[in-house]
C-alpha cells in the first residue's frame, strides 16, 4: 500500500484548518464592524428585507429562514439565538434590533420560539448599514455562490466597543465590554485630531466600560490594564440603597441571572450565613428591585453579598478581534486606529461612488443641455429621421452627442422642453459641476475625509448618546475576613484544659445569689479566664512568658452548651493566664504584671506581630495583663491584699524586661488582679461566691512596691474598680455562668464579707 501522507500531518493541517475556520466564521468579531459573521449576515438579510425602523415588524422565523436560505450555513437555532442577543436591553448596550414579544429577560427566561416573534432594525442598527449600496465595502459569494453577502459592515457606529463581544473559539476566546457611545465616539475624534495620542490621554475620555444593567465598577487598575495590554480583570458590583435596616439592590452586575441571584441570597438566609427575614423580588416595568430585609448591621450584610452572592462578579476583560482575517490582541488605541482606518476607507470608497455617479450623470445633463440650446434643429433632426436608429446617429454626428447622451435626448418627453424644466435643468448642470468639484477635493485630502468622519461620529453622538449607566469607584474592591462580620457584643471563655469558644453576649440579667446557667460544657476541666469584647476586637492571649494575638471572630462562635476547640488550633499557646481585647495596636498602653509582684507598662504595638508563633512579652513569669487607662493602679493578690499608687510610677519597658517592683508580696501570696479603671469603688468577689463594693478612698495611696492593705478574708477571684453601673459576669468551677447588676452588690468596708453572688465555686469574673 503506497504512503500518500502521514497521518499526524494530515491531523495537524486539518485542525489546523478547522481551528481558522471558527474563529474566522464563527465566534470573533471583525474589527471594523465589530460583529461576527452571523450577526452580520442577520442584519444584511433584514436590510434587503426592508425590515427597516420606520416599516412594520416581520415575524423572525421569517427572518432566520432568509438567513438561512441565502447566507448562513448552520443551524437555525444558531441564527435565533444572535438574533434574540442583538434584542435583549440587558445584553447589548444599544439593541441593534427592536424586537416585539417574549425575547427573554434578565431572570433567564427563555425567549418565545421564533414563529411568535417578529423584529426589524433598530434605529441604530441602520446606521451600521449606512451607504451599503455605494461600493463602500466588499463583497464575497455566499456558501452556495449564488448570491453575494458584505464581508463587513460600513458600520458608521464604532460597533465593537459600545456594543462589545464575547465568544469562544478554538484555542482562544474574546471578552469585549460595551461602552458608552459618547465616551467612544469622543475618543475616536480625539485620536483623529492627534494620531499620536497615549492609551492614558484616550482614558480622559472612555472612562471604563458601561453595562447595560449599570452597576459599580471598583477599582480603575484592571481598566488601565485592559486598555493598555488588551487584558484585564474589573471587579463589577450591584447598585444598592439603604431604607432602614433593609437592603435595596437596583443594579446588578453585567450577564448575571437575577432569579439565581435571589435564589442564592435565600440560601445564604436558611443556611444561617446571612441573618435576615427574607428576601423578596420587587423588580416591576420601572426597573429591578431586590429588598433583603438583615437583621444584622446593614454593611457587614452587603459585604456578604458581594463576598458569597454575584452581586459582586470578576469581568475578565480580552480584547482580541479579528484584523484583516487574523485575530490579534488589540489595545484601546490599536481599536480605535484600525476602526478610523475602516471608516476612512469607507468615506473614501463613498466619496468616489459619489463621483462616478455625479460624473454619469453630468455626462447625460451635458447631452440635454446642448439639445435645449438647438431645440428647433434638434426637434426637426428627429423629425426628418425614418427611425429612432437614423435619429440617433444624426444627433451624435450634428451634435458631438455619446450614445448614450443621444439616447437621453431622444427619451426626453415634451413636458421638458417647458420653461420651468429647462431652468430646473440649468440649475442641475451647476450643481453637478460644483459636486463633481467637492468630491475631488474630498479624494485629494485626508484632512477632509478626516473631517467628515468627526461630522458623522458628532451626528451619532448627538442622535443616539446617554449618559453612563455604570459608576466608576476609584478604590479597590477588596473584603477583607472582618468585613463580613457583625461587631456584636460576645463573651469569650478560656479553660485550664486549652479550649476557648465565643459566645453572643445574650445572658439574662439575674438576681445575685443564683447559680446561674450552663455557660461551658466541662470534661474534668475547669474555665480560668473570661473576658467581654466586641466580634472585631483584637484578642491578646498571654500565656506565663509570651504574648499572642488573634482576632476575636477568627474564634469559633458556639453555643452554651458546647466545650470550645482547640485553642492551639488558633495560635501556638495552651496555658493562657490572661486575655485583653482591642481595638487596635497604635494608642493601647498595656500594664503586665508578673507572679512575685512585677509590674511594667508597654505599648500594645510592641505586640502587633505577634500572631500565632508569639513573641516574648516578659522575662518573669506573667500573671496578669490589662490595659492602662485610668490614673491609679490598684494591685490585688490572692490572699486579699491590695496595693494603692499612681500609674505614673509605673515605667514605660520593653517586652523583654520584668518590670519593677509593684506589690511586695508575702510568703505563699501571687498577683490576683491588676485594675487600672476610673471608678468610685472596689468590686472585691472571693472564690466562694461572695462579693461586695468597697468605697476607694479606703485603700490609702501609697509608692509603688508596697506590701498594701488587708482588702479581703479570703481567697480573692477579681478586685475590679467599678462605678456601680456596671454589670458581672461570673463563672463558676462546673461552666455555670451569672450575669447580674453592680448595683445590686452592697457597699461594705474592707472588714466585711460581703453577700453571696453566686452558690457555686468561682473559677473567674469580669466586668462589662
Amino acid at each position: 500500500m503506497e504512503l500518500i501522507r502521514e497521518i499526524t500531518s494530515e491531523l495537524r493541517s486539518s485542525y489546523i484548518d478547522y481551528a481558522m475556520s471558527v474563529i474566522v466564521g464563527r465566534a470573533l468579531p471583525d474589527v471594523k464592524d465589530g460583529l461576527k459573521p452571523v450577526q452580520r449576515r442577520i442584519l444584511y438579510a433584514m436590510y434587503e428585507m426592508g425590515l427597516f425602523s420606520n416599516r412594520p415588524y416581520r415575524k423572525c422565523a421569517r427572518i432566520v429562514g432568509d438567513v438561512l436560505g441565502k447566507y448562513h450555513p448552520h443551524g437555525d437555532a444558531a441564527v435565533y439565538d444572535a438574533l434574540v442577543r442583538m434584542a435583549q436591553d440587558f445584553v447589548m448596550r444599544y439593541p441593534l434590533i427592536d424586537g416585539q414579544g417574549n425575547f427573554g429577560s434578565i431572570d433567564g427566561d427563555s425567549p418565545a420560539a421564533m414563529r411568535y416573534t417578529e423584529a426589524r432594525l433598530s434605529k441604530i442598527a441602520e446606521e451600521m448599514l449606512a451607504d451599503i449600496d455605494k461600493d463602500t465595502v466588499d463583497f464575497t459569494p455566499n456558501f452556495d455562490a449564488t448570491l453575494k453577502e458584505p464581508v463587513v459592515l460600513p458600520a458608521k457606529l464604532p460597533n465593537l466597543l459600545v456594543n462589545g463581544s464575547s465568544g469562544i473559539a478554538v484555542g482562544m476566546a474574546t471578552n469585549i465590554p460595551p461602552h458608552n457611545l459618547r465616551e467612544v465616539c469622543r475618543a475616536i475624534i480625539a485620536y483623529i485630531k492627534n494620531p499620536d495620542i497615549s492609551i492614558e490621554e484616550l482614558m480622559r475620555y472612555v472612562k471604563g466600560p458601561d453595562f447595560p444593567t449599570g452597576g459599580v465598577i471598583t477599582g480603575v487598575d484592571g481598566i488601565k490594564e485592559a486598555y493598555t495590554t488588551g487584558k484585564g480583570k474589573i471587579v463589577v458590583r450591584g447598585k444598592v440603597e439603604f431604607e432602614g435596616r433593609n437592603i435595596i439592590i437596583r443594579e446588578i452586575p453585567y450577564m448575571v441571572n437575577k432569579a439565581r441571584l435571589v435564589e442564592k441570597i435565600a440560601e445564604l438566609i436558611s443556611e444561617g450565613k446571612l441573618s435576615a427575614r427574607t428576601v423578596r423580588d420587587e423588580s416591576d416595568r420601572e426597573g429591578i428591585r431586590i429588598v433583603v430585609e438583615v437583621r444584622e448591621d446593614p454593611n457587614t450584610a452587603l459585604n456578604k453579598l458581594y463576598a458569597y452572592t454575584n452581586l459582586q462578579t470578576t469581568f475578565g476583560i480580552i480584547m482580541l478581534a479579528l484584523v484583516d482575517g487574523e485575530p490579534k490582541i488589540l489595545n484601546l488605541r490599536e481599536m480605535i486606529e484600525c476602526y478610523v482606518e475602516h471608516r476612512r476607507e469607507v468615506v473614501k470608497r463613498r466619496t468616489a461612488f459619489e463621483l462616478r455617479r455625479a460624473e454619469e450623470r453630468l455626462h447625460i445633463v451635458e447631452g440635454l443641455k446642448k439639445a435645449v440650446e438647438n431645440i428647433d434643429e434638434v426637434i426637426a433632426l428627429i423629425k426628418a429621421s425614418s427611425s429612432p436608429s437614423e435619429a440617433k446617429e444624426a444627433l451624435m454626428k450634428n451634435y458631438d452627442m455619446s450614445e448614450k447622451q443621444a439616447e437621453a435626448v431622444l427619451q426626453t418627453r415634451l413636458q421638458k422642453l417647458t420653461a420651468l424644466e429647462i431652468e430646473a435643468l440649468m440649475k442641475e448642470y451647476e450643481e453637478l459641476r460644483r459636486k463633481i468639484e467637492e468630491y475631488k477635493e474630498i479624494l485629494a485630502s485626508a484632512e477632509k475625509i478626516d473631517a467628515i468622519i468627526v461630522k458623522e461620529l458628532e451626528e451619532v453622538m448627538e442622535k443616539y448618546g446617554d449618559d453612563r449607566k455604570t459608576e466608576i469607584q476609584r478604590e479597590g474592591a477588596e473584603i477583607s475576613a472582618e468585613e463580613l462580620i457583625s461587631e456584636e457584643e460576645c463573651v469569650l471563655v478560656f479553660t485550664r484544659g486549652g479550649y476557648v469558644k465565643r459566645m453572643p453576649l445574650a445572658f439574662k440579667l439575674q438576681k445575685r445569689g443564683g447559680v446561674g446557667i450552663i455557660g461551658v460544657q466541662l470534661k474534668n476541666d475547669e474555665p480560668i479566664s473570661i473576658i467581654k469584647c466586641s466580634s472585631k476586637d483584637r484578642i491578646l492571649i498571654f500565656s506565663r512568658e509570651k504574648a499572642y494575638w488573634v482576632n476575636a471572630y477568627e474564634i469559633p462562635e458556639m453555643d452554651r452548651y458546647a466545650r470550645g476547640v482547640k485553642l492551639s488550633t488558633l495560635v501556638s499557646c495552651d496555658d493562657v493566664v490572661s486575655a485583653v481585647p482591642l481595638k487596635d495596636f497604635n494608642d493601647s498602653k498595656l500594664i503586665i504584671a508578673t507572679e512575685d509582684g512585677c509590674v511594667k507598662i508597654t505599648p500594645a504595638k510592641e505586640f502587633e506581630n505577634a500572631k500565632r508563633a508569639g513573641i516574648v512579652a516578659s522575662s518573669g513569669k506573667i500573671a496578669f495583663v490589662c490595659v492602662a487607662e485610668g490614673k491609679e493602679v490598684l494591685i490585688s493578690t490572692r490572699k486579699g491584699y491590695t496595693v494603692r499608687f499612681d500609674l505614673r510610677e509605673i515605667p514605660e519597658l520593653g517586652r523583654t524586661a520584668k518590670g519593677v517592683k509593684g506589690i511586695r508580696l508575702k510568703e505563699g501570696d501571687s498577683v490576683s488582679w491588676v485594675s487600672c479603671r476610673e471608678g468610685g469603688y472596689l468590686l472585691t468577689v472571693s472564690k466562694d461566691g461572695h462579693a461586695r463594693r468597697t468605697p476607694v478612698s479606703e485603700y490609702r495611696k501609697v509608692s509603688r512596691g508596697s506590701t498594701g492593705v488587708i482588702n479581703y478574708k479570703g481567697e480573692v477571684v477579681m478586685a475590679e474598680v467599678v462605678e456601680g453601673i456596671e454589670k458581672v459576669l461570673v463563672m463558676s468551677v462546673d461552666g455555670y455562668m451569672l450575669r447580674t447588676d453592680v448595683s445590686d452588690i452592697p457597699v461594705q468596708g474592707r472588714n466585711a464579707k460581703g453577700v453571696i453572688l453566686c452558690k457555686k465555686e468561682v473559677a473567674c469574673c469580669t466586668v462589662e
